[in-house]
C-alpha cells in the first residue's frame, strides 16, 4: 500500500526507468520531460512522459470491504485501487529519424523491464517533491502493459490535447497502484484466555444437535430420528402413490346397490332356513305316531274337518 504520493512517483520512475535505458541504441542525450507533450515541437531530442488518465481497476476495486466496526471504529485502512494511463511521445530530427529510434528504445525497455523495479523507484524518490512516499515499501510492485488504439481513439486522445500537433507516441497502462487511508487503524484486543470444554449431547451448556429441540428445562431434546413412537413422515412421491392407490380401491368396489341386493338375499336364505328347521320335528312327530284300526264306535268325520256325526 502507498500513500497519495503514489501516482506522481509512478511517473517519475518511468521517466528514470526509460531514461536509463536508451544506451546501446541511442548514444546522444536525450530531454525527459513530465507532462503534457509540447504545442512546439522541440528540436532536440526528447521523451514526453505524459499521465492523461487514472482509472479505477477493475479487478480490485470490489476487495475494498468495510473497514469499519459497528461503533464506526476503524478497522482496517481503506485503500484505492487504481490503473494509471500513460503516453508517451518522442521528438527529435525527423531527417534522421530520431523520434522513431527513441521509441524503439522505449518500447524495448518497457517490454524487457515491465514491472517497475525497487532500486528504480528508490531513485526516483530521492526528488524533494516526492519525500515521505512509501511507494518503495509496497507489496505490490507496479507493471506497465502496452494498450493497443486504432485511429479513432488516437485522434480522440489528440484531440484533448489543445493546439497540441501529433507526434510519434505509445501508450502504456501501469497497474496496480495502491493508495491507503491515512488514519490510524484501532488494532485488536489480543486473546486473554482460552476455554476449551468437550461436552456430549444432552449435557447442560452443551450445543444443541440439528432438529433438536430445547426442553423447558434448557437440555437438549432427543432428536426426531431418535423417537421411536414419532410418525415417519412419507416422502411427496410416495404419498402421491398412496392417493392412486386409494382412489383406484375406491373406483374397484362394487356400486351400493349390488352390496344391498346381497345383504337382502342372505337375510332371505337365513330366514328360509330357520322356518325348515322350525317345522321339521313336527312333521316327525307326526310320522312316529302308530296308526291304529278305525272302530264302529268312533264318529267318522267328514273331509271339511266337521265333527258332527251322522245319525
Amino acid at each position: 500500500m502507498s500513500n497519495a504520493l503514489a501516482i506522481a512517483h509512478v511517473t517519475q520512475a518511468l521517466s528514470v526507468l526509460i531514461a536509463s535505458h536508451l544506451r546501446p541504441e541511442f548514444d546522444e542525450a536525450v530531454k525527459m520531460e513530465l507532462g503534457k507533450p509540447p504545442a512546439e515541437p522541440p528540436a532536440e531530442p526528447t521523451i514526453s512522459v505524459f499521465c492523461y488518465q487514472v482509472t479505477p481497476n477493475v479487478s480490485q476495486r470490489n476487495n475494498d470491504l468495510p473497514t469499519r466496526a459497528a461503533d464506526g471504529t476503524l478497522r482496517k485502512r481503506p485503500a484505492a485501487a487504481l490503473d494509471l494511463h500513460y503516453l508517451i511521445s518522442a521528438y527529435g530530427d525527423e531527417s534522421e529519424l530520431v523520434g522513431q529510434r527513441l521509441i524503439g528504445a522505449v518500447v524495448r525497455t518497457l517490454h524487457e523491464t515491465p514491472i517497475l523495479p525497487k532500486d528504480v523507484i528508490e531513485r526516483a524518490g530521492e526528488k524533494p517533491y516526492l519525500a515521505g512516499s512509501d511507494l518503495a515499501e509496497a507489496a505490490q510492485r507496479v507493471r506497465f502493459t502496452p494498450t493497443v488504439m486504432d485511429i479513432d481513439e488516437t485522434s480522440k486522445l489528440w484531440g484533448m490535447l489543445y493546439q497540441t500537433p501529433y507526434a510519434l507516441s505509445v501508450v502504456y497502462q501501469a497497474a496496480l497502484v495502491f493508495i491507503e487511508g491515512q488514519e490510524t487503524p484501532v488494532p485488536t484486543k489480543p486473546v486473554e484466555r482460552s476455554d476449551v470444554r468437550v461436552l456430549p449431547f444432552g449435557a447442560p451448556g452443551a450445543p444443541v444437535p440439528p432438529g433438536a429441540k430445547e426442553t423447558a428445562k434448557g437440555e437438549a431434546a432427543a432428536p426426531p430420528e431418535a423417537a421411536t413412537e414419532a410418525p415417519v413422515k412419507a416422502p411427496a412421491r410416495t404419498a402421491v402413490k398412496a392417493t392412486q392407490k386409494s382412489a383406484e380401491r375406491t373406483t374397484a368396489k362394487p356400486p351400493a346397490k349390488t352390496a344391498t341386493a346381497k345383504t337382502v338375499t342372505a337375510k332371505t336364505a337365513a330366514k328360509t332356513a330357520a322356518k325348515t328347521v322350525t317345522k321339521a320335528p313336527a312333521r316327525s312327530r307326526k310320522q312316529a305316531q302308530p296308526s291304529r284300526p278305525k272302530t264302529d264306535s268312533e264318529p267318522a268325520t267328514r273331509p271339511g274337518g266337521d265333527d258332527r256325526t251322522e245319525n
